[in-house]
């Protein structure tokens, strides 16, 4: 037998959020992003303490909170260093669905100078998404030109 590395399904980066309540995060993100639950592990307490879903092609894992092992939710540490772009059919619906399932607002959905349609968002675990769609193929030489512009007028 041979030994795929990464493993199937899997690219050779795969984001791990760490969060609150994993079991109420997967729940979330089947209803927020469709995302399909591709598998979680039970603790002793029968509760998942590892999760991991497939959004589209990308798998993303999640682990519950655990700070003596050092691993920190936003909610823990009280703010983010990362975010997830998620890159989906129709920006606008998704966005709206998010919200429907708890997400928060933080800017809506928009033309931007780089070529998609974006929106931001956070989640209720404290981790934020763009929820983006790609409505232009932009040259670095346009997007420099474009952000140069809007820099201006601000």
């Amino acid at each position: 037998m041979t030994v795929q590395n990464p493993p199937e399904g899997f690219a050779t980066a795969t984001p791990y959020l760490h969060v609150r309540n994993l079991e109420a995060a997967l729940t979330f993100y089947q209803q927020a992003f469709g995302a399909e639950l591709f598998y979680a592990l039970p603790g002793p307490d029968g509760k998942p303490v590892h999760g991991e879903i497939r959004i589209g092609n990308s798998i993303i894992m999640l682990g519950e909170e655990s700070p003596e092992m050092g691993a920190k939710s936003p909610l823990l540490v009280g703010d983010v260093s990362s975010s997830i772009m998620l890159y989906v059919d129709d920006c606008d619906a998704v966005y709206q669905q998010a919200l429907v399932a708890g997400a928060t607002a933080m800017t809506p959905p928009a033309d931007m100078f780089w070529g998609d349609r974006h929106g931001k968002l956070a989640d209720p675990f404290g981790h934020q998404w763009g929820i983006a769609t790609h409505v232009e193929d932009v040259t670095p030489e346009q997007v420099r030109e474009r952000f140069a512009a809007m820099m201006a007028t601000n």
